[in-house]
C-alpha cells in the first residue's frame, strides 16, 4: 500500500485489473487477461481473456501445448474494440504470441505492457519490428 498522497502508477493498477480478468479464462494451461486503453489511460476501450468461442463449452479443445483451441485474450479484446485510435495502449498479463503480436501491430497500438513472458519471444520481436514500445511491469 502506498503512503498518503502517493499513488500507485496507473499502469500497475490496470495490470492488476488484467490479472483479475485472467481469472475468468477457461483455458486449462494458461490464464491471460488483456486491457486496451487510450494513450493517457483515461478510457478503457476493451478487455478480453482467453477461452473458447462464445456459446461453446467452457473448456479447451485439446490439452496439447499450442493447440488448446482457445481464443487468445488479445484477440478477444481487439475483436471487441471499436475505437480506431493510433495511440491505443495494450496491457497483457503475458507477452503476446506471434499471431497476436501481428494483430496488435495492425491495430495501430503504440505501446504494450506485459506482466510475464510467453514461452516464445517472437511476439516481442514482432512488436519491436512494428515500432511498438514494450515494457514489462513488475508488481
Amino acid at each position: 500500500m502506498s503512503k498518503i498522497g502517493e499513488r500507485e502508477p496507473i499502469e500497475s493498477v490496470l495490470m492488476k485489473f488484467a490479472l483479475l480478468l485472467s481469472t475468468r479464462s477457461t483455458c486449462e494451461r494458461l490464464n491471460v487477461g488483456c486491457i486496451i486503453t487510450s494513450n493517457d489511460f483515461q478510457r478503457v476501450y476493451s478487455y478480453g481473456y482467453n477461452g473458447n468461442a462464445k456459446g461453446f463449452e467452457n473448456k479447451c479443445d485439446s490439452n496439447e501445448t499450442g493447440k488448446c483451441g482457445c481464443i487468445h485474450a488479445e484477440a478477444n479484446a481487439l475483436i471487441k474494440c471499436s475505437i480506431v485510435d493510433a495511440q491505443k495502449v495494450i496491457l497483457i498479463t503475458q507477452s503476446p504470441c506471434k499471431m497476436c503480436a501481428k494483430m496488435i501491430v495492425n491495430s495501430g497500438a503504440s505501446r504494450v505492457y506485459y506482466f510475464s513472458n510467453y514461452r516464445l519471444d517472437e511476439g516481442l520481436q514482432i512488436l519491436s519490428r512494428g515500432n511498438i514500445l514494450t515494457s514489462k511491469i513488475d508488481l
